[in-house]
């Protein structure tokens, strides 16, 4: 427990100043350009959760490999595997920027972005994906240092870049007035600036990853397992991503008070569940090292205390949600909004008393995905896609708000229900490898 909680708090610290800094970020946004302005970078975040997240997904699956080579002291293999991902990663960023780019006008015309936002959303979205090659270069760097098993210094070089990140969107909006542009462009800035401090830090620091010439040569078997674990865990995020943009155009059509609900409840939820999200780093890196190192009763011991912790957590997290669900929500809404906010309360309270099948939810995935088996984090996230499409055309239209509050729980249900036994099957299989 010790160690998990010493490694997990520094991710929890650096998710909820990710949070932070992006609700300032939008404040910034909304309060000095105005509503349009706001409204097109908000449309946008399906899109960019859709692709910059398959991104990130990617360059975490990479470290996998990485981990369980640290793991079991294969130091030579270890920075073969990281040379390698750095020429995957090259690859895939010049791939997917040419392709999104490209595209970027069709996606926002499919997604019936209305016209007075358009140029708004589509001058926002398209400096974000022209900056994806920054995003994997941060992303894979502070991958690899947390497969090392350090997860502090990567949370300080993102909060580091967070306050750029705010400078430069004030810099950039008030004193040169360049709009949504400028805010897009400090983003991306930001994310360079956390980038170059990983690197640094890599070059200064970490022994370990000082290469010999022989060990940066191009490896396709090398390649082909970074891919197996990579592409997976990015198209986990890319497929729960299609079932909540199924889900929000349906919410779309519940009318302004149920949008807004849902909006003032999800950023509330962004930030009660980031432990979660730490929690799920956590077990990734736990399992690919312990597996590595061949220690599986371990692998059990992590997954037992980290349920617990997660437990604990979420009835803590449920409690404050009956007492002041309804007063977080009012920070994003004005107070006369009454119906809006005992919406949003309801919206909180359901989703709260399902935060127990939450926390299992990314506990096992990650921790499955660490051991080495990165394809049912799709399957899990098809479950959830199915799920939420579900309650989207089942529930929304019959029961209105009230299916769209039990969309998430239905989500995360399913996942566990596919996830648990999957956890106990793998585990079964290792222990046949091991011993034989």
């Amino acid at each position: 427990m010790k160690l998990l909680l010493g490694f997990s708090f520094p991710l929890l610290l650096g998710n909820l100043f990710q949070q932070f800094y992006t609700l300032i970020d939008t404040m910034i946004v909304g309060r000095f350009l105005g509503k349009f302005a706001l409204a097109g970078v908000g449309s946008t975040g399906s899109i960019n959760f859709l692709i910059v997240g398959f991104c990130m997904g990617v360059c975490g699956g990479f470290a996998i490999p990485i981990a369980q080579r640290f793991g079991a002291r294969d130091y030579v293999n270890l920075r073969r595997f990281v040379a390698n991902a750095a020429w995957l990663s090259v690859g895939l960023a010049l791939f997917v920027t040419v392709l999104v780019s490209l595209l970027c006008r069709q996606i926002l015309t499919l997604m019936n972005t209305p016209a007075d936002v358009f140029s708004f959303a589509y001058t926002y979205i398209l400096v974000i994906f022209l900056g994806i090659p920054v995003t994997i270069f941060f992303n894979l760097l502070a991958s690899i240092i947390r497969a090392l098993g350090d997860s502090r210094h990567p949370v300080i070089f993102l909060v580091a870049a967070s306050f750029v990140n705010i400078g430069l969107d004030l810099l950039f909006i008030l004193v040169f007035h360049m709009g949504v542009f400028g805010a897009a462009l400090a983003t991306v800035i930001s994310q360079a600036v956390s980038g170059v401090c990983c690197l640094v830090y890599i070059i200064r620091e970490m022994e370990i990853l000082r290469f010999k010439p022989r060990e940066t040569r191009a490896d396709s078997h090398l390649m082909r397992l970074l891919l197996s674990m990579g592409l997976p865990m990015g198209l986990q995020y890319s497929i729960t991503a299609i079932g909540a943009v199924v889900l929000q155009t349906a919410v779309n059509g519940l009318g302004a008070d149920s949008v807004a609900a849902i909006t003032a409840s999800g950023r509330v939820s962004m930030f009660l569940t980031c432990p979660y999200d730490a929690m799920g780093q956590t077990m990734s890196t736990w399992g690919g090292q312990h597996v590595g190192a061949k220690r599986l009763d371990r692998v059990g011991e992590g997954l037992r205390d980290c349920v617990l912790l997660g437990c604990i957590y979420s009835v803590a997290a449920f409690i404050v949600l009956i007492f002041f669900g309804r007063s977080l929500a009012s920070l994003f809404l004005d107070a006369g909004e009454t119906v809006v906010l005992d919406e949003a309360r309801r919206y909180l309270l359901i989703n709260g008393a399902f935060y127990i099948p939450l926390a299992l939810v990314n506990i096992v995935r990650f921790l499955i995905q660490g051991l080495g088996f990165p394809t049912f984090a799709i399957l899990a996230g098809v479950c959830e896609m199915i799920a939420r499409i579900a309650v989207a055309v089942a529930l929304v239209p019959t029961l209105g708000f009230l299916g769209a509050s039990f969309a998430n729980p239905c989500a995360w249900v399913a996942a566990d229900l596919f996830l648990i036994p999957a956890y106990y099957h793998e585990m079964k299989k290792l222990r046949k490898i091991f011993d034989a």
